[in-house]
């Protein structure tokens, strides 16, 4: 029998329970990330959230508690959570501004030690930073080492390096500005309106390797841009043809390796879990691929037109999390074992 790679489990049923009916009314989850026994999930109106698995009864599919609660400033949407578990900080972006937060407890870092940057269209952390394990809770003084990441501007990219304070490194030009950026060392793969281009962060040089849009009939049509590290040294980068989306590996200096998967509809949403590639088609529909075979694997149907799921969005959490579940007590089996019954004598002879 043929075990499918995955299968989706419902987490928490209502993340606004707490909430009142004229409170709730619009507000909607635009982002999420997980860690450990943590999850920081993050509001159309503003709101921070933090849950975390209970140790009582993790055989239940309920064991999420709410352990706070705040607000961004200004109350704009939480576009994106970014976790940097190995010097024990969060990024939160919000109304252009990336905003410094502490985990697990997610307090704000002192504006006196380090202020919100502004004016940001999209941001990059090094791939080889972010997969990074945890400081070690015992032991001797673990010296922490910085956090590289990117920041996009209108027509500049700026570098920084982050640790108990922020340091500013350096700006580079870009003057057809972007829209989204991946990094793996001093590669970065960045989209602006038209291309995904490939920047050396050392020598500046930059340079087009395949359009959004390959459609000749529709040249003009507006694509979603997606750039995937695969933890592997390359970007999975995916551009529409017009007839499917074809997804194309590249390595930091744009040559394509691996092989190439297509999807008929332009994915709304992908992420990679080696060796699996997962992406959420327009009808809700998800599709995981195996990179290495780029064969189709399995597909999830899309949900009930009336039900109370909408699909949106895909994220990996790069170093894994804690999931309940009320099933393996049911998937045991009890398993015949012959006992030895010699002599202790023999046995230690």
């Amino acid at each position: 029998m043929t075990v499918p790679p995955y299968q989706i489990q419902e987490l928490i049923t209502n993340v606004f329970s707490q909430l009142s009916d004229s409170v709730l009314q619009g507000i909607q989850i635009r982002c999420g990330q997980a860690l450990g026994t943590e999850l920081y999930i993050g509001c159309s109106n503003g709101e921070l959230m933090r849950f975390s698995l209970q140790g009582g009864d993790s055989n239940k599919a309920e064991s999420y508690t709410i352990l706070s609660r705040q607000s961004v400033p200004n109350d704009k949407a939480v576009e994106d959570i970014v976790l940097l578990p190995s010097i024990s900080r969060a990024l939160v972006f919000s109304d252009n501004q990336i905003h410094f937060y502490t985990l697990p407890s997610l307090d704000v870092v002192s504006y006196q030690l380090i202020k919100p940057i502004r004016h940001v269209i999209a941001f990059a952390v090094d791939q080889l930073h972010l997969l990074r394990p945890m400081p070690p809770t015992s032991g001797p003084p673990h010296r922490l080492e910085p956090v590289d990441f990117c920041v996009i501007k209108r027509s500049s990219l700026a570098m920084y390096s982050l640790g108990q304070r922020l340091f500013y490194q350096k700006e580079i030009p870009l003057p057809q500005g972007g829209t989204l950026a991946r990094r793996i060392g001093s590669s970065l793969c960045i989209a602006d309106k038209i291309n995904y281009n490939m920047l050396n962060l050392e020598t500046a040089e930059i340079f087009p390797i395949l359009p959004l849009n390959q459609d000749v009939d529709a040249p003009n049509l507006p694509v979603e841009p997606f750039i995937i590290p695969t933890g592997e040294g390359d970007f999975l980068v995916v551009s529409w043809t017009g007839q499917s989306s074809m997804g194309i590996f590249l390595t930091g200096s744009g040559d394509p390796v691996r092989g190439t998967l297509t999807w008929t509809q332009h994915p709304t949403s992908i992420c990679l879990d080696l060796p699996h590639a997962t992406a959420i088609l327009p009808d809700g529909a998800i599709e995981i691929h195996n990179i290495d075979s780029q064969s189709l694997v399995q597909v999830i149907p899309p949900p009930p037109n009336d039900g109370p799921v909408d699909r949106t969005r895909l994220v990996s959490s790069l170093l894994g999390y804690i999931v309940p579940s009320d099933q393996h007590l049911t998937k045991m089996s009890k398993v015949p074992v012959k006992l030895d019954r010699r002599p202790a004598s023999e046995l230690e002879s």
